[in-house]
């Protein structure tokens, strides 16, 4: 289960442009965590759209609103339930995050103000249905490699 939250500007965003950013940045997690594309692991994502007036953000110090336009701020929280995430599958997370975002805002490559944060959420800290989960209980779902269910069981001593 994974929770990516995108915050913008106010309209910096097209709803086709977030209509895109749902299944893309839904996939640019999704296959790193399980190890494959599986479209039956969508639903353990949600991608939430946060739009802010430019006088509710700042960057170095002075708020978006006074800085005139063409200075392109957004900020991308990737929440992930605790797993395997060696740095350097946290690395390929945020590149292909970023990738999406650029691709679906017809940018050759990221705003370097574009910042991805990525947080992995503690054993026993992720609730749904009304109680604690585990990614282990997911790992028998059938979308997860083989080799990503050996990482995370080893990575959680399972």
């Amino acid at each position: 289960m994974t929770i990516i939250t995108v915050h913008t500007p106010k309209d910096r965003l097209s709803l086709e442009q977030r209509r895109e950013l749902a299944e893309t940045l839904t996939d640019a997690v999704l296959v790193p965590e399980v190890g494959q594309f599986a479209p039956a692991a969508r639903v353990g994502f949600q991608v939430h759209f946060v739009e802010r007036e430019p006088d509710m953000m700042a960057i170095g110090g002075r708020l978006l609103a006074d800085t005139g336009p063409g200075l392109d701020v957004m900020t991308i929280d990737v929440a992930v339930m605790d797993a395997a995430w060696q740095p350097e599958l946290r690395a390929e997370v945020i590149e292909r995050v970023l990738a999406a975002l650029a691709a679906a805002c017809g940018m050759p490559a990221p705003a370097p103000t574009w910042w991805v944060t990525f947080r992995v959420i503690e054993e026993g800290s992720w609730g749904s249905s009304g109680g604690a989960l585990s990614v282990l209980s997911l790992l028998d779902s059938g979308v997860f490699t083989p080799e990503r269910v050996k990482a995370v069981r080893g990575a959680l001593g399972a």
